[in-house]
């Protein structure tokens, strides 16, 4: 693993803890005991977070900043399977080790819980265990979309689900890295990321986006921002009649398992 440049913050910083999904619209003790147990660390873009099939100690919610979960196969290449925005949660509870890398996309703010901890609070508040499992269930679902996605659909499709996803859930979040101001978007991970992550090539997204400003679809800020100058072509570019598709779990399920 790669050595860590976090700063780690107590428990007593509510400031930022309160923000953490986890504790939205629980009941008062379990919020404080959530308060309680948390902490913040924060990562600069490129660190590792957790290695693959290493030991997990934590897990956690993000603040702010993207993460990455990589896969890594058998011939040394690795693969992003997932993508980790504000309100996602990271890490697994109920096993001690990871069975993805989990990085730094961007600068990072995480609000993070001892894992043993947190299988603690599971088995004392059935709120806490219920949400955790709606939020499985999104997951599978989520993951279900994005195979047919990555399957089915044209570097075209892809790429404009993917603005309209990250719109979407920027326009609820309004998060410091995934802005949504009038029609504007941000794309808050790399090029290659991007790439990696939609199944293509940097140069195929740098077409696409190309042709898209062509036809008075997406107005060109810079590499990363976009202006939306028609939602409605986008849409029928995506392919897709279902434009709430999730990139994660929605936002008012909050956990995650990775």
């Amino acid at each position: 693993m790669t050595a860590l440049s976090t700063l780690h913050t107590p428990a007593a910083d509510q400031s930022t803890t309160q923000r953490c999904s986890i504790c939205q619209g629980m009941e008062p003790e379990l919020h404080r005991q959530l308060q309680r147990l948390g902490r913040i660390k924060r990562y600069a873009a490129g660190e590792i977070i957790v290695g693959e099939e290493e030991e997990a100690p934590f897990v956690g919610t993000v603040t702010s900043g993207v993460l990455r979960m990589q896969k890594t196969l058998y011939d040394g290449r690795q693969l992003i399977v997932g993508l980790l925005m504000p309100s996602d949660m990271f890490g697994r509870v109920f096993s001690s080790t990871s069975n993805v890398s989990i990085e730094a996309a961007t600068d990072v703010t995480l609000c993070c819980y001892s894992r043993a901890g947190f299988e603690i609070l599971l088995s004392q508040f059935p709120a806490l265990e219920h949400r955790m499992l709606l939020s499985m269930l999104d997951e599978l679902e989520s993951a279900q979309n994005w195979m047919l996605l990555l399957g089915c659909q044209s570097v075209t499709e892809r790429i404009a689900t993917f603005l309209l996803i990250l719109r979407r859930r920027s326009a609820k979040l309004q998060s410091d890295t995934v802005q949504c101001l009038g029609n504007s978007v941000t794309i808050p991970i790399s090029r290659r990321d991007m790439a990696a992550y939609l199944g293509t090539t940097v140069e195929s997204i740098s077409r696409s986006i190309q042709e898209m400003a062509r036809q008075r679809v997406l107005g060109i800020i810079d590499p990363q921002h976009f202006r939306i100058l028609d939602e409605r072509r986008l849409v029928e570019l995506s392919g897709s009649d279902d434009t709430e598709m999730k990139l994660s779990v929605p936002v008012e399920r909050t956990l995650r398992t990775a």
